[in-house]
């Protein structure tokens, strides 16, 4: 078994693999390392002695400079690297776009044709609160309604999409609270929707459908409760009328080009840019040779990184778009008073990475190679085949919420940590080692560990094979723990 391992040629430091102790004598690449202290699993070991002031080098990148002098063999981490970030910065456009690497394979996934055009993989039943206050009425309809459907129901799950917005927002908070609820209206995998509201909020109900545009009226339903006498018996009428509009509902062969995929990590661990990222880097290549669609979002966690992003951008229009999309979230970071990198989490520092520019580089393997065809602002769908950008912060439960309005019918989530977490929408836990999915394979969904020991291709196979399955209706760990979750961003005044 390999001890170390060194991301890319230019790197002056390498990853344990395994917990190493002070004085064992390793080999890499044919050269010899002697550690001169303990250095836990998924932290870097020195493979140069690097002078005080000087850059850090992992993934052949700068992770941040030397805050003193660092001797061949020594642990790096926070007490001896700083980032080198500030703030906002100038750029260039300097293409460097990588040729395709999967070519299409004709395959096929399971799932749900909408009357839209679009193409759910789950037939799920949601309840769309316009304003947190009518959230437990809401529970209360669907409680009644399982309780009738135990064994008939024509949907795959029935969620609440709870939040505790849609009533006292200014500006853009209100705008972005109702773009993400009509977005999740119209998301392919929701087979009905009952849109419910109290009746004196700002998100008014009557407002809301006109924004709705055309839809169709046997799957989407309104109630406002203040203008019925018992909400949950008029409720759940409507949710018997949805029940009766989707009996007829089957699964049908679908080409793989109908996917939507977003890319997530959360919980990063040393090992995170090792395998799992990696590994959703390699599959949104392949599907995207397939013809299908990824979203990368964390605006955050491409800061260090975004050069390489930029580079890939497939015109200078993109280009530009991927600058203010860096940028403008800068200015968002020190609008408030606050530093660009002050990330990562504690969590992530115990598991090995030490920037932000460490955690970036590492995150950002989730979007393969590909060229970026477009730049997505928060709330906004999918309108090209391929690598998009979506604007909206790192935070595990809005990023995921945001790729999944986005129309993306299911979310790929790395981690090294662990989450029990799910969004609306299917969400493949991918472990990055191998501890965790044994220790925790209720949250886990997919091991990515093997890629310490085996090729790329073969654990790439497994995970096609995988993904085709869940959009075909396996369902995931977050679906049987019955976890869905809806989290909207937040950035102005609270009346």
């Amino acid at each position: 078994m390999k001890h170390l391992t060194k991301m890319n040629v230019r790197d002056n430091v390498a990853v344990a693999l395994r917990p190493i102790g002070g004085g064992e004598r390793l080999e890499l690449e044919g050269a010899a390392v002697e550690t001169l202290q303990d250095v836990p699993q998924g932290h870097k070991i020195a493979l140069a002695d690097i002078a005080e002031g000087g850059l850090v080098l992992k993934y052949g990148a700068p992770i941040g400079y030397a805050t003193e002098d660092i001797p061949a063999g020594s642990w790096v981490h926070t007490h001896n690297v700083r980032t080198t970030l500030a703030g906002e910065e100038r750029y260039e456009y300097a293409p460097e776009l990588h040729p395709a690497v999967y070519p299409p394979r004709g395959l096929t996934f399971d799932g749900y044709r909408r009357a839209s055009g679009k193409t759910g993989i789950r037939n799920d039943l949601y309840i769309v609160p316009t304003v947190g206050c009518v959230n437990g009425v809401a529970e209360l309809m669907i409680a009644d309604y399982k309780a009738l459907h135990a064994d008939d129901s024509p949907f795959d799950n029935v969620t609440v999409l709870k939040h505790p917005y849609g009533c006292s927002q200014l500006g853009d908070d209100h705008r972005m609270t109702r773009s993400i609820l009509l977005d999740a209206v119209n998301h392919p995998n929701a087979g009905g929707v009952l849109v419910f509201g109290l009746g004196c909020e700002n998100n008014i109900v009557a407002e809301f459908r006109e924004l709705l545009g055309d839809y169709d009226t046997s799957r989407v339903k309104f109630l406002v409760a203040q203008e019925v006498g018992d909400e949950v018996e008029a409720g759940l009428e409507l949710l018997e009328e949805l029940h009766a509009a989707a009996l007829g509902d089957r699964r049908q062969p679908v080409p793989l080009s109908e996917l939507n995929v977003g890319l997530k990590c959360g919980g990063s661990d040393g090992f995170s840019g090792i395998t799992a990222n990696p590994l959703l880097g390699a599959f949104s290549d392949f599907l995207i040779g397939q013809g299908g669609s990824t979203v990368l979002t964390e605006v955050p966690e491409m800061f260090g990184a975004e050069k390489m992003l930029m580079a890939r951008a497939e015109n200078e229009q993109v280009f530009e778009q991927i600058v203010s999309l860096i940028n403008d979230f800068k200015q968002y970071f020190l609008s408030h008073g606050e530093v660009v990198y002050e990330n990562p989490s504690p969590g992530n520092k115990a598991g090995g990475i030490t920037t932000l520019e460490d955690k970036s580089l590492g995150c950002t393997q989730k979007a393969g190679t590909s060229a970026v065809v477009d730049v997505l602002q928060y709330g906004e769908k999918l309108s090209k085949k391929g690598l998009s950008l979506l604007q909206a912060p790192g935070n595990d439960l809005v990023a995921s919420s945001a790729l999944a309005a986005a129309d993306c019918q299911l979310v790929l989530f790395t981690t090294g940590r662990g989450t029990p977490f799910g969004s609306f929408v299917p969400t493949v836990k991918v472990a990055t080692n191998n501890q965790l999915f044994e220790k925790k394979g209720h949250w886990m969904d997919f091991n990515a560990g093997p890629l310490l020991e085996r090729p790329m291709e073969d654990v790439l196979e497994s995970f096609i094979a995988y993904i085709i399955e869940v959009a075909s209706g396996r369902r995931t760990r977050n679906e049987q723990n019955q976890v869905r979750e809806l989290a909207i961003f937040k950035t102005g005044v609270t009346l």
